[in-house]
């Protein structure tokens, strides 16, 4: 059968080079690309937040990442205690605490 199809004959693999400087531009310019549109700005907003989470007094008027709007009644360590409507206080953690609001806005 070997009159139809010619047989293939196994040729010596080229010898691989050495990898070069060259090889890792790419990669290292995709790992700047990401840390400066990506990375970075992740990093400043946690450190905002995290500042303004520290800086909570009572009486501020907050958001909290569920959209309540609220007076801060209370502050623990780790939780806070919101009042949404006339004698109606719910208790959240700090961290759920997404954005200060300017005085009056509760009342509006």
């Amino acid at each position: 059968m070997s009159f139809f199809i010619s047989d293939a004959w196994a040729e010596a693999a080229p010898a691989a080079a050495a990898p070069g400087i060259m090889e890792f531009v790419p990669l290292l310019l995709i790992f700047v690309v990401f840390y400066f549109l990506l990375i970075r700005p992740q990093m400043k907003r946690a450190k905002e937040h995290k500042k303004m989470t520290e800086a909570l007094a009572k009486n501020d008027e907050v958001v909290t990442s569920g959209g309540l709007l609220g007076k801060i009644a209370r502050i623990d360590e780790s939780f806070v205690t919101l009042e949404v409507a006339e004698g109606v206080e719910i208790k959240v953690q700090r961290s759920a605490i997404t954005a200060l609001m300017p005085k009056g806005t509760y009342k509006s």
